[in-house]
């Protein structure tokens, strides 16, 4: 299969959650297929992969033909219905990359990006109400600073919300270079582009309910998981690494796992080279005791 997304740690999270060749499997982040794909080449005729997208975009663009494959337009959280629906009570593995794909990115129509002047949109599923727009526009002083602290790491998240409300007070903010233009950066490139990079990221993990979401499946994992079952979790950010590190690392008879490495694997510079923006993924592996 030829894919668009260029798939992270592609070898080191598919090689090392699959434990058995004819086992059921979980791609809860379908995206551009390249993980589906591959944990296929590696799986029996016996095997079953199921895959969630809540992009109907990716699900359209992306179609593997493979029996094996039963690929569902939903997000992730969704799981135990689906399984229901499948009648499969507990699978094998699970991977999970955080990541939203490059057709996202590189589609000025989808607002993901800060390199266009596009609408403000965010939304990994398009058929959901809110936008990024909303968010910018209608949210208080408060939870904006709020989700600029906590979802981008800003110490100056109320000034920065501040200057957002000053500005929406005169005129309604659209795109992204409306956003972007409320902000003087003084400084290098890369200060600019980083500062920009995290006012994004924490709008978009506000618009996807992210945080929540992971924290809400990660629970799931330890009752739909069979015992000796792994779960691989790549991640882009120090928040999502950190809920990851953390849930595995409890100690209790609710959530039985253990780390697989006691070292977070990150990409080899090699990889770093071919895709740029492998360069921030982290991957961690646990497995049910």
């Amino acid at each position: 299969m030829k894919y668009y997304h260029q798939p992270v740690l592609l070898k080191e999270s598919v090689e090392n959650f699959l434990t058995d060749k004819n086992g059921v499997y979980i791609d809860a982040t379908f995206g551009g297929g390249g993980h589906s794909s591959y944990i296929l080449e590696n799986l029996d005729e016996k095997a079953m992969l199921i895959a969630f997208d809540q992009d109907k975009e990716a699900v359209m663009k992306n179609c593997i033909k493979d029996p094996r494959l039963h690929l569902f337009h939903a997000n992730f959280i969704h799981v135990n219905e689906i399984l229901k629906k499948k009648n499969i009570k507990q699978v094998t593995g699970i991977l999970l990359d955080l990541g939203y794909s490059s057709f996202q990115i590189d589609n000025p129509s989808r607002g993901f990006s800060n390199r266009y002047d596009c609408i403000l949109d965010m939304r990994m599923n398009q058929e959901n109400i809110y936008s990024a727009q909303d968010i910018i526009n209608n949210y208080s002083k408060r939870k904006l600073s709020k989700i600029f602290k906590e979802y981008g790491d800003f110490k100056n998240a109320s000034r920065i919300a501040d200057r957002i409300m000053k500005k929406r007070n005169k005129k309604r903010i659209i795109t992204s270079f409306d956003l972007m233009n409320i902000f003087y950066i003084n400084g290098s490139f890369s200060k600019r582009k980083r500062f920009f990079s995290r006012l994004f990221q924490s709008i978009r993990i506000e618009v996807n309910d992210e945080i929540n979401i992971l924290k809400s499946f990660l629970l799931k994992s330890s009752t739909i998981l069979l015992k000796g079952g792994r779960i691989a979790v790549i991640s882009y950010h120090s928040i999502e690494d950190r809920i990851a590190k953390l849930f595995f690392k409890i100690k209790n008879q609710d959530i039985p796992f253990r780390m697989i490495h006691k070292k977070v694997i990150k990409p080899k510079i090699k990889e770093i080279k071919t895709n740029s923006r492998s360069r921030s993924a982290k991957l961690r592996i646990a497995e049910i005791i």
